[in-house]
C-alpha cells in the first residue's frame, strides 16, 4: 500500500464551491463538515437587535482529503491558492499520517 496522508483544510465557507471544483482532477475523493471555531482572531463583534456581543466561535468549513504521499504537495499548493484571502482567519492545513484503511462495505483493508 503507498503511504496515504490526510490533509486536513479549515477554510472559509464562502471558498468551498472554488475550491471542490479546482481540486477534482487531483482528489478521488473528499469529506466536506461545517465547523466552528476560532484562531488568532479570538471571534468577531456582532451587532444583534442594537446589542454588540462577542461570538468567539466563527463558522468555517472542513475539508478531509485522504491521498497518496505523492499528491500531498499539488493538493496544499491549490488550496492555499484558492482559500486565501490575506485576512486573518484564512484557515489552516494539518497533513496527518494514515497508518490504516479499512472499507465498510468488504472489510479489507486498502
Amino acid at each position: 500500500m503507498p503511504h496515504m496522508k490526510l490533509i486536513q483544510c479549515i477554510i472559509r465557507p464562502e471558498k468551498l464551491n472554488d475550491l471542490v471544483e479546482k481540486i477534482a482532477g487531483f482528489a478521488s475523493g473528499l469529506t466536506v463538515s461545517d465547523v466552528r471555531g476560532h484562531g488568532h482572531q479570538k471571534g468577531q463583534p456582532t451587532v444583534y437587535r442594537g446589542l454588540e456581543y462577542q461570538v468567539s466561535l466563527l463558522p468555517k468549513t472542513m475539508i478531509e482529503i485522504v491521498a497518496d504521499e505523492s499528491r500531498v504537495d499539488d493538493i496544499i499548493k491549490i488550496v492555499s491558492e484558492t482559500a486565501k484571502t490575506g485576512q486573518i482567519g484564512d484557515g489552516r492545513i494539518f497533513i496527518v499520517d494514515v497508518d490504516q484503511v479499512y472499507h465498510i462495505r468488504t472489510g479489507l483493508m486498502d
